[in-house]
């Protein structure tokens, strides 16, 4: 495989990914290529995932149990030793010279520390894949109005509008769904936290990048398309549920002192008044 600007490491998470981790693996050449390829599964029902590796020529780990995203993904990272490595769900497709373009972006600056695509779904738009890191009043404001009034001023500000040819723009976090990050930013602050099963542990990388003093920098010169395909959305409850406990543990985590306690707990009913209503909204929808 033709190799990137810079040799990267990508590793991909499987969890009953079906065809998707096939078109995933299929799209690297043409995005530029890489230095390896592992496949990373949290024990998926059915060999899917290691017949595609292994018709890809790309390296399979077999978790054993369903680890979470960010423990898949750090077991992944350390197959390689590419001084950037791509993280990426596998209902991801690369664009055309994807890889190339987030690691030109990420050489121009020894800063950064990660780098993020445009990502586009099936129907063309654009996702809000780069974002401020949700402070209190922000966060609050977007959990809490996000679904019953989508055009509340907090919502517009965490969900900016991004498009395609748009200058590269700085973010407080990056979508884990396709990410890019430089090895030694990685390292040091220990790349995911495990503690965070799934949801939220992109938002917390971001946030300790930008403590250690790295820049995270969505790019539109790279582009991907999420292309869907999740098992959950027959039965949402699960993932629903998990979003908003990882959404607690960075309230939690990231706003630990006594004297916080109230806006905790005020935002802990919050979050599980919002869990009730998404819960009931998409099984009426099934």
């Amino acid at each position: 495989m033709a190799l990137s600007v810079a040799p990267v490491d990508v590793v991909v998470v499987t969890y009953n990914p079906g065809e998707t981790i096939t078109g995933f693996l299929a799209s690297i050449p043409g995005a530029g290529g890489a230095a390896s390829v592992t496949v990373v599964d949290n024990a998926s029902r059915d060999d899917a995932p290691e017949r595609a590796a292994r018709a890809a020529k790309a390296d399979f780990v077999q978790t054993g149990r369903n680890a979470g995203y960010g423990a898949a993904a750090n077991a992944g990272a350390t197959k390689g030793s590419a001084p950037w490595i791509l993280v990426s769900n596998a209902d991801i497709v690369l664009g055309e010279g994807a890889i190339t373009g987030l690691v030109a972006t990420g050489e121009a600056d020894a800063r950064i520390g990660a780098v993020g695509p445009l990502v586009r779904e099936l129907d063309g738009s654009v996702y809000p894949s780069a974002r401020p890191l949700p402070g209190l009043v922000l966060g609050a404001g977007h959990a809490l109005l996000g679904r019953v009034w989508p055009g509340n001023p907090w919502t517009r500000r965490y969900r900016p509008r991004l498009e395609e040819g748009a200058p590269d723009r700085d973010a407080g976090w990056l979508s884990g769904a396709c990410l890019l990050v430089r090895r030694e930013a990685w390292e040091q602050v220990g790349g995911f936290d495990e503690a965070y099963f799934m949801f939220f542990e992109d938002v917390d990388l971001g946030r300790r990048l930008g403590r250690a003093g790295w820049r995270s920098v969505w790019t539109s010169r790279a582009e991907v398309t999420h292309v869907g395909g999740h098992s959950w959305r027959s039965d949402p409850a699960p993932m629903l549920t998990a979003h908003h406990a990882s959404a607690e543990r960075y309230v939690r985590t990231t706003w630990p002192h006594w004297w916080q306690a109230p806006v905790r707990a005020a935002i802990a009913r919050g979050l599980e008044a919002r869990l009730k209503r998404e819960i009931a909204a998409a099984r009426a929808t099934l």
